[in-house]
Parts: C-alpha cells; sequence; structure tokens
C-alpha cells in the first residue's frame, strides 16, 4: 500500500481517487472547499491558489508515490489561474519526488485535420489550448533537467457515469432523452467525435503513474473508435428502451445570441471547431507501451443510462 494524491474531485479525479483506494491504496484528495471523508479516501481543502496553502501541498504530498493533476479552474478563469496551480503542482512534485501524472485534454493541439496523435505540435492559439500547452510544456521542461518525474495524459470529452453538468453528452443531453425529448448539440451532430469514458481515464491515470518507462512525455488515454453525437444519443435511447429522439445541431447564429447570456457557451466558442468538424482522438501508441484499453462502447452506455436512472431516481 502507498499513499497517493489526487487534486480535484470532478469525474475524474474522483474515479481515480476511488480506484486507488480500491487497490488498497492511502488516498489523499485535495480540492478547494474539502469533502465528508470516504471509505479509503481523505479528502483536505487547500486552495491552489493561496500560497500558504499551496505550500501545505508540499506537506500533503510527502512520502507520495505520486500526485494526480485531475482539477482545473473554472472555465473562464483558465488563463489566469492555470500557470498558479501548475507551479504549485510542480513544486510539490520537486519537494516530495512524487510523480507528477497530468490531466489534460487536446485543446493544445488546435484544429487538426485528421486524427490526432501525441507527436502533433501543441500550436493552439485560443487562450485555453494556449494555457494548457503551457501547463505541459513547464512540467515536461523540469522533467527533462531532472527536477520532477511527469507524465501527461489527453482525453476527449468525458462520458460515462459522473460526467454531469461539464459533459456535452451528460446533464444536457441524458435526462432530455430518457424522458423522450429531443436534444440539441453543439455543432455538427452528425460528425465523427471521440469520447473518453471516465473509468478508462482513471484506469490510465493509475496505470502510467506505475510505470517509469512511459515519464516525460504525453499519452493519450484508450478512447473507443468515434462516434458521433447523433449515434451516441441513438444508442443511449435504445439502452434505455425509450423512443428515438431528435438530434438537432444548434444553429451558429443560435450560439452567438446565446453566448451574451451564457458564459459556458462564450467560452465554449474558442473550441467550436471540435463539434463543427470530426474530431478524433489516436491512442495507438498508448495500445501499444501499455495494457489498459478502451471499455468496449456497449457497457458504456449500459453503465452511463443506469448510473443516469439511478441519480434522476435519487434527487427525483
Amino acid at each position: 500500500m502507498s499513499l497517493h494524491v489526487v487534486v480535484g474531485f470532478g469525474p475524474a479525479g474522483a474515479a481515480t481517487a476511488r480506484l486507488l483506494a480500491a487497490q488498497g491504496h492511502s488516498v489523499r484528495v485535495v480540492t478547494k472547499s474539502g469533502r465528508t471523508p470516504e471509505p479509503g479516501v481523505e479528502h483536505l481543502a487547500l486552495d491552489m491558489l493561496d500560497t500558504a496553502d499551496s505550500k501545505q501541498l508540499i506537506d500533503v504530498a510527502q512520502g507520495a508515490t505520486a500526485i494526480y493533476s485531475c482539477g482545473a479552474p473554472p472555465y473562464p478563469r483558465w488563463a489566469s489561474e492555470w500557470p498558479p496551480m501548475a507551479a504549485s503542482l510542480c513544486a510539490a512534485a520537486e519537494a516530495t519526488g512524487a510523480v507528477l501524472v497530468m490531466l489534460s485534454n487536446l485543446y493544445g493541439y488546435g484544429p487538426v485535420d485528421g486524427p490526432m496523435t501525441e507527436d502533433l505540435p501543441l500550436v493552439a492559439t485560443g487562450p485555453k489550448g494556449r494555457v494548457r500547452a503551457a501547463v505541459w510544456e513547464l512540467a515536461r521542461q523540469l522533467h527533462e533537467l531532472g527536477r520532477i518525474k511527469a507524465v501527461e495524459l489527453r482525453a476527449s470529452d468525458f462520458f460515462g457515469p459522473g460526467v454531469t453538468a461539464g459533459g456535452h453528452l451528460a446533464e444536457r443531453a441524458v435526462p432530455r432523452l430518457l424522458r423522450g425529448k429531443p436534444v440539441s448539440t453543439l455543432g455538427d451532430p452528425d460528425a465523427p467525435h471521440s469520447w473518453s469514458y471516465v473509468p478508462d481515464v482513471a484506469r490510465a491515470l493509475v496505470e502510467v503513474a506505475g510505470e517509469e518507462r512511459v515519464w516525460g512525455r504525453a499519452w493519450h488515454v484508450p478512447t473507443a473508435p468515434p462516434l458521433s453525437t447523433r449515434e451516441m444519443v441513438g444508442r443511449l435511447a435504445a439502452q434505455a428502451g425509450t423512443a428515438p429522439v431528435a438530434v438537432r445541431g444548434l444553429p451558429p447564429a443560435v450560439v452567438r445570441v446565446a453566448s451574451l447570456v451564457s458564459p459556458l457557451l462564450r467560452e465554449l466558442n474558442e473550441i467550436r471547431y471540435q463539434f463543427d468538424h470530426p474530431f478524433v482522438i489516436d491512442s495507438s501508441a498508448y495500445e501499444a507501451e501499455l495494457t489498459v484499453r478502451a471499455t468496449p462502447v456497449e457497457e458504456q452506455i449500459k453503465a452511463t443510462v443506469a448510473w443516469w436512472r439511478d441519480r434522476l431516481n435519487a434527487t427525483g
């Protein structure tokens, strides 16, 4: 049994912490507000932007095998808050010797033609893409200097149990299709799109943390072959036993007007390209070196529908 520190308790952070606890490890979760402890998981409140609290992260991580960066600032504050958060994470990794396992996304590549591979340059021009690229560049440089041990995992849009407000196939889609109502989506609902299943994200994070030979570079989370939003909604409805529902792409003009009152939609304009065109992740490099594989889509769909039914029944 070893100590693992998970920063952030969103869908991926929670799945990672619980997986580690199930494996018998000691787990400390760091969030800004803290949470009620659960079996095998200790929750601590630290503000990564507060200088005193960020220094406390070093104490929290003393003796840890790995620090998992699974949190993120609120979307509108990425550009201002990611750099100090990354500095705190790197400082804790350097002071403790724990490997820094960074969970990231595909924003850093910017728009590309064809499937995305890890050797593509990080040439995004939008502020969120640039800051995510800069966060990894800092960790990578420190790794190459021998000051820290770091590895990054990049996932596509999250899908699966635990994904709620932040998921494109979650709170805005699943409750509606379970009631037989139409689903609206950003961009082209027929464009092929990669969906990274959260349990697979967690399993991959834990696997790379224990494989020193793969540190020092970025890897793509094992992800099932792409399916369009329309195809995914159809499969979810079929699993739920509801009638097929209409899937409608929101016209750009509607999105522009809605962006005037919705901060989230304003922020999503930067990555609109991900839904207007095919957005496909290639995880073959990971699969050639490591053992985690994407869960079959049929199992993902079944687990997700069951999770949402339980959640909606519990909340009425």
